[in-house]
């Protein structure tokens, strides 16, 4: 990259040159790496997993700037071993939702509930290639990259489990399953809640202990 900049530098300073002979060049210094690599390391350590949302949604040029982050994550062999679906169809949402509540009534007696994907308009379904034993790594991975990227711009997110769970066991959530059109040989893995936040949680502790290295 440096050597990009440089190169559009120098190029304008001949430019300058030849149009005015007498332009005094001017050194310009080179960006400041570092600064960009604490933005990143910044974006992973303030990044929280947000369970309150604002109603509106995400657009979807947006969403499609974290989608493409998403698919951009490393991968084995770049199988690219995934299957995406993106839902901010609120007639979808509150379906499920009125579904997971007749199972679940007590989940309605909670005056903040709104819907089984804690409340976010937008919500992100990820599907493995069961043919293939890194699969789940690869949709891992490519989470990541969407929640780093949505939180670099503001928006929020929350990977779920239990919502998952709910429309493969479940027979009255059948048809909302189907119509997420997984391929054959994927399965549903989980999926991640987006949304602009409605809260500021705290950082919880983490065990670095776990962590070591093997001399």
């Amino acid at each position: 990259m440096k050597n990009v900049i440089y190169s559009m530098l120098g190029a304008g300073l001949l430019c300058l040159s030849s149009c005015a002979g007498q332009v005094q060049k001017e050194q310009t210094p080179a960006p400041d790496e570092s600064s960009v690599k604490n933005q990143v390391i910044e974006t992973i350590m303030t990044r929280r997993s947000v369970r309150k949302y604002l109603p509106q949604p995400v657009n979807r040029d947006t969403m499609q700037m974290i989608l493409d982050c998403g698919i951009h994550a490393p991968n084995g062999q770049n199988k690219q071993s995934w299957a995406v679906r993106v839902v901010d169809n609120p007639e979808f949402i509150n379906g499920i939702t009125e579904v997971y509540k007749k199972v679940n009534p007590k989940v309605a007696e909670d005056p903040g509930f709104k819907n089984m994907f804690r409340n976010a308009p937008t919500v992100v379904f990820i599907a493995n290639d069961t043919s293939y034993d890194m699969s789940q790594i690869d949709c891992g991975l490519l989470g990541e990259n969407m929640i780093l990227s949505a939180w670099s711009m503001g928006i929020g997110s929350c990977c779920l489990g239990s919502p998952i769970r709910f429309m493969k066991t479940e027979p009255q959530a059948a048809d909302y399953l189907k119509r997420l059109n997984i391929p054959e040989g994927y399965e549903l893995l989980y999926c991640i809640a987006f949304g602009y936040p409605d809260e500021s949680p705290a950082a919880k502790p983490r065990d670095a202990s776990k962590v070591m290295f093997v001399e």
